[in-house]
């Protein structure tokens, strides 16, 4: 681990910048992601102020309906980040840097073979075109996200350093939707902040939860590094399949389960598991709260479900080669589970599962709440 501030560097003396050129995707992600909608000075400034204020009042009615309180000993979180899309992505930059500097930054020099290889010039042209390709495909991919992606608890960025998470709100593109649906503004930016609102009192009631997320997502991540040349078979292999993946649509399938061993699967699982459990848990509540707070939040709940479903062909096509569409999936499988749960043993019988990673859910019990149940609850 690196200490705070210190250039991170892997075992061969080379910086992290030497595999993924993180400012140039910083830079590509600004560049390429599209403006928001037109609005006015005075449309901003509202849009920007209600969020905040909606983001204070979100934590009150989403841990009485969640049932959950804060863990004490975590201290004050910041306030809500209100941002544009730019600011998302540079944000992004930085948490993929936080989340990937501990697995080329080992300590012992698990990957320092292949660092301390590029002695030739030949190698250290392959590494610097390497880092600049994928630079440039991180900040195509969060140019593309920055304008779908309504609010974000960013997990990653600081955790090295000890620095608090952080609640991230994207104002253009709750504008956007909005106005897509056709909604009461003000309502719909309650309900956003708070299904936001609800995924961090998740982290700050389970206070092991946001090291286990950012470990196991590592460790995946530490796989795919550790057998470059398995991975570049599965690569080749991806782009052999790349046309039958188009021409059906992408049966639901992300380019990125192509890259998996079966071993790398059952990882990915247990992650998605969890997942599951995070977004379906924050659609719960959101839901519960919601006629408290947000008055028209049927008719926003289904007006948003119904947009999820009749994406237009190109972009349902872009997002089931990038996996998207298991994203939209997590939000049902999961909420299934929790309501299935909560019909079960109620809503205190269901905060056994943030007792620690033993009572989280398998991917098995996402999809039979009866089986979480009987194991955890009795």
């Amino acid at each position: 681990m690196t200490a705070a501030g210190a250039p991170q560097r892997d075992d061969g003396g080379r910086p992290l910048g030497a595999f993924v050129d993180f400012d140039l995707a910083a830079r590509m992600a600004a560049r390429l992601v599209r403006p928001g909608p037109q609005a006015s000075p005075a449309e901003v400034a509202d849009a920007v102020g209600e969020l905040r204020t909606a983001a204070a009042e979100a934590s009150a009615p989403v841990a009485a309906t969640a049932r959950l309180q804060r863990d004490p000993t975590l201290g004050v979180e910041p306030d809500a980040l209100v941002v544009d899309r730019a600011s998302w992505a540079r944000a992004n930059v930085e948490a993929f840097r936080s989340l990937l500097a501990p697995v080329v930054v080992h300590p012992q020099g698990r990957h320092a073979g292949r660092a301390r290889s590029g002695t030739g010039s030949l190698d250290r042209a392959t590494t610097a075109l390497g880092r600049r390709t994928t630079g440039a495909e991180l900040g195509s991919l969060l140019a593309f996200l920055g304008t779908k992606v309504l609010g974000q608890y960013d997990v990653f960025s600081g955790i090295d350093e000890g620095r608090p998470a952080r609640l991230l709100l994207v104002a253009p593109n709750v504008v956007q939707v909005e106005r897509d649906l056709a909604v009461v503004p003000r309502d719909f930016r309650r309900w956003v902040c708070l299904h936001e609102e609800a995924h961090r009192l998740q982290f700050g009631a389970s206070p092991w939860l946001r090291q286990w997320v950012a470990d196991e997502a590592r460790g995946l991540s530490s796989d795919l590094l550790e057998q470059p040349r398995d991975l570049s078979e599965r690569m080749g292999s991806l782009l052999k399949g790349l046309p039958d993946a188009l021409r059906d649509g992408g049966s639901g399938t992300g380019l990125a389960d192509l890259l998996q061993s079966p071993a790398q699967r059952e990882r990915v699982a247990r992650l998605v598991a969890v997942m599951s459990l995070l977004e379906g848990h924050a659609d719960v509540v959101m839901d519960d709260v919601g006629p408290q707070v947000v008055p028209t939040v049927a008719t926003i709940r289904a007006r948003f479900t119904e947009r999820r479903r009749g994406r237009g062909s190109l972009d349902g096509l872009v997002r089931r080669l990038m996996g998207l569409d298991a994203k939209t999936r997590q939000y049902a499988d999961g909420a299934r589970f929790v309501r299935g749960v909560v019909q079960r043993v109620g809503w205190d019988g269901f905060n056994a599962v943030w007792q620690g990673p033993h009572t989280l859910p398998s991917p098995a019990e996402i999809a039979d709440p009866g089986a979480w149940t009987a194991r955890v609850v009795g």
